[in-house]
C-alpha cells in the first residue's frame, strides 16, 4: 500500500524554506542552521546555537513522516563544543522549547509541503 500524503518537495527547496522561516521562530538572538540529510531525502539537520552565556548548541535530525507531521530527534548537545549529559533540568527544558520551534517551524511550512 503506498503512501498517499507522503513528502513531494525538493530537500534543498526545503532547506531554503526551513532557514527562512526557523529563525522567525526562535529568539531572536539565536543562531540556527539548517542542512539536507544526506542519507535521507526526508529529513533535515539543525542546529541551534543558542544565545547567552552557556553556549549550547543543540543537533537535532527532523524528518518528514509525512508531508504535514514531522518527528524531531535529539542528536547531540554540546556546551562549549564539548558533549554533555543532556540529563540536566536546564537542557530538557531547553529541548523541550526548541523541539516545539521545530514543530511550530513545520506547521508554518505546511502550504508549502502539503502542496
Amino acid at each position: 500500500m503506498a503512501k498517499q500524503d507522503e513528502l513531494r518537495i525538493d530537500q534543498q527547496q526545503l532547506v531554503d524554506a526551513w532557514q527562512r522561516t526557523l529563525p522567525e521562530r526562535v529568539q531572536q538572538s539565536d543562531q540556527c542552521e539548517v542542512l539536507a540529510d544526506e542519507s535521507d531525502s526526508s529529513a533535515l539537520r539543525v542546529t541551534i546555537e543558542v544565545a547567552g552565556r552557556q553556549a549550547y548548541s543543540l543537533d537535532f535530525k527532523v524528518q518528514y513522516v509525512d508531508s504535514r507531521e514531522v518527528r524531531v530527534e535529539l542528536v547531540d548537545v554540546e556546551k562549549d563544543h564539548v558533549s554533555v549529559d543532556e540529563r540536566t533540568e536546564t537542557i530538557q527544558q531547553l529541548i523541550q522549547d526548541y523541539t516545539r520551534h521545530l514543530h511550530e517551524c513545520a506547521q508554518a511550512l505546511q502550504q508549502l509541503t502539503h502542496a
